[in-house]
């Protein structure tokens, strides 16, 4: 398996988005389709997942060991890439697009691929909100920021009670899980869930499918094999919103 092997790419800008979030961008582009992940080796550190925000970068937010070694490289640093690995985004001609903070990151390609005719798009602040002049330029993007220090005060879940939801094919989501959980809530009152596709984000080890480790329950579907994207109606009655596993397979609840 040739996506099996990591390939070797130096940094070649590294973009500030918000205060924890930076998008690094190397010397190598990879082909893939929007949502699907790469395997990131951060040298003497760690090897984690990370969408790909574009053909040649990764958007990561500063939360582990891994990223906090990460957000130390700049240009003419190494990293290894392994990939691109699972499945992406279903494209459609009416795609809604739902992003919570550094969600925003795997629907960017999406977008920019005209797939998107809406894109809702939600962060804790303004400052938090991630590529906004980007999306502008590709679909019609509304704003809601939990502060209310722009577009609609309050969860980003809420911009969807003034859609006609039926009006789209299909449905991208990707953000903090008890958010997509939220979605997929609304589009199960509407008998819509089987139009919606959500992007998980799990520990994996592996990345091909070997280790089991990013398992879900009680299915045992993997996140890195059969996901991350994964249709609403397979997350229904899952452990999808409540808990996920860390290293270790202890239930972490959300």
């Amino acid at each position: 398996m040739a996506d099996a092997l990591s390939v070797p790419v130096t940094i070649i800008r590294v973009k500030k988005e918000t205060a924890q979030i930076r998008t690094f961008m190397f010397d190598t582009p990879f082909t893939f389709r929007p949502g699907q992940f790469v395997m990131v080796w951060v040298p003497g550190v760690d090897e984690i997942p990370m969408a790909l925000s574009s053909e040649n970068s990764i958007t990561v937010q500063n939360v582990g060991d891994a990223t906090g070694a990460l957000f130390n490289l700049g240009p003419g640093d190494k990293l290894g890439i392994r990939g691109p690995f699972g499945n992406g985004f279903s494209k459609g001609e009416k795609v809604l697009a739902i992003a919570g903070g550094v969600g925003a990151a795997p629907l960017l390609p999406l977008a920019r691929a005209d797939c998107v005719m809406t894109m809702l798009l939600g962060a804790r602040s303004e400052s938090e909100l991630l590529f906004v002049d980007q999306l502008d330029e590709c679909t019609d993007v509304i704003i809601a920021t939990d502060d209310g220090s722009l577009g609609h005060h309050g969860f980003v879940t809420a911009l969807m009670d003034d859609l006609n939801l039926a009006a789209y094919d299909r449905f991208a989501v990707c953000g903090p899980e008890v958010m997509m959980r939220a979605v997929l809530a609304k589009v199960t009152e509407k008998g819509l869930a089987h139009k919606t596709e959500f992007s998980l984000h799990r520990y994996m080890k592996c990345g091909v499918g070997v280790c089991g480790s990013c398992c879900t329950d009680p299915s045992g579907l993997r996140v890195c094999r059969d996901g991350p994207v994964f249709s609403g109606d397979l997350l229904q009655k899952s452990e999808f919103g409540h808990y996920m596993r860390d290293a270790s397979g202890r239930k972490k609840n959300l």
